[in-house]
């Protein structure tokens, strides 16, 4: 049963029902609004952070056109993306103590200065996106032209500069897997695939179960990014032919303006590809699969128990047997247990209740005022006295009685 595809064995209500992406030291897990991100700690215990994500496309329809939902689910899978890593880098606590510029950002502007890395770091990767999988390769192809075919190589550039484009990108993925960090968030990427994979064969959601279906998916981002790389490949080709004397300036700016066009293509085809199991969709999914043996590896048993627990807590509704631990929200900090002895009627009066009882009864004494028998009050000590409660405490108790 090693290694099953999903697709053959898939029940078709549950396809497309779940998605993910692997962070660091955890997966997300997006069904429907509800965008769960789990990651296992250094100590070993877990954290789950539970959120909403509503489309733009669901408050404004005409955002569901084919081709444009592609452009629009791109930019939030952007958005949602940071999202989820800021919150995994929150789980793993590894933000350092504020300074005096993060206490700054927060109390003028209202961020962190990690949400500030966190866009840099996305502005300066979308640079180097365009200057590598543009700029490079349309220089290196004209080049080839120039000083090896003599200028004769025609539409044909377009094809060279295509195949630079993929040997940078899978380049780039091998280069990047060698990191000790990013192999992890390979393996948990590899998790995510094989949970999504079991669910959505129907089988028992275990990490015993789940580790024998396939770590490659057709939804997968890996297959995304080739499958655009690939029809610009294409629109390079369209490009070359009818506006052969383009300068490599304006080819670029074309390359640019018709990019949210193969975006939204490439969105189609993966939502196509997700669903039908056909030779042609097999076909054009294969070398995108191919290359998830770089972006993928095997999980270890505990990394698929944290992709399962965030499939079943995006999911709960399906899995009422895993409301219990959804409820119990083990993931969160619990208010520290009374040492024992504190706070009890066995407890040593301290010397500062002494002499407040002691108080007491001299002032009760000095009372000239009888009081009948049955209202007689027992004598003030520590032992009949409950320790008063903080607030924090109250609070506390009232939401558990």
């Amino acid at each position: 049963m090693a290694n099953k595809y999903k697709k053959g064995l898939a029940v078709p209500e549950r396809l497309g029902k779940v998605g993910g992406q692997a962070v660091l030291e955890g997966v997300m897990m997006k069904a429907g609004e509800r965008t769960v991100t789990t990651c296992r700690k250094e100590d070993g215990s877990i954290y789950v952070d539970d959120s909403t994500f509503v489309s733009v496309r669901k408050k404004h329809k005409i955002l569901n056109i084919p081709i444009l939902r592609g452009v629009v689910n791109f930019v939030e899978m952007m958005i949602l993306s940071t999202k989820t890593l800021t919150a995994s880098a929150d789980a793993l606590e590894i933000e350092d103590e504020e300074g005096k510029c993060e206490k700054w950002l927060k109390k003028h502007l209202g961020v962190r200065l990690t949400d500030i890395i966190m866009l840099i770091g996305t502005v300066l990767g979308l640079a180097l996106a365009v200057t590598l999988f543009m700029f490079v390769p349309n220089l290196v192809s004209g080049l080839i032209d120039k000083h090896l075919a003599g200028g004769k190589l025609g539409v044909w550039v377009a094809v060279i500069e295509g195949g630079v484009k993929i040997i940078i990108f899978l380049l780039y993925l091998w280069l990047v897997s060698l990191i000790p960090d990013i192999k992890r968030t390979f393996m948990y990427h590899g998790a995510e695939h094989k949970s999504i994979a079991c669910f959505e064969a129907g089988a028992p959601l275990t990490p015993e179960s789940a580790k024998e279906y396939t770590r490659f998916h057709p939804r997968c981002g890996t297959s995304f990014m080739f499958f655009m790389i690939a029809l610009g490949v294409v629109a390079g080709l369209l490009i070359k032919l009818f506006l052969d004397d383009l300068n490599p300036l304006a080819y670029t700016g074309i390359r640019l303006l018709i990019l949210p066009v193969v975006v939204g293509l490439g969105y189609e085809f993966i939502l196509i590809a997700g669903k039908h199991d056909n030779f042609i969709t097999r076909f054009f999914s294969a070398p995108g699969l191919w290359v998830q043996r770089i972006t993928t590896k095997e999980p270890t048993e505990d990394m698929l128990e944290i992709a399962i627990i965030s499939i079943k807590c995006a999911l709960r509704d399906s899995f009422p047997e895993f409301m219990e631990f959804y409820k119990n929200r083990e993931w969160e900090k619990k208010p520290e247990p009374i040492a024992e002895g504190e706070g009890t009627a066995t407890a040593e009066p301290s010397e500062e209740a002494n002499l407040s009882a002691n108080a007491e009864q001299q002032a009760d004494e000095a009372s000239a005022q009888p009081i009948s028998a049955h209202e007689q009050p027992s004598e003030p000590t520590s032992a009949t006295q409950p320790e008063p409660k903080d607030a924090a405490s109250d609070s506390f108790d009232r939401e558990n009685e």
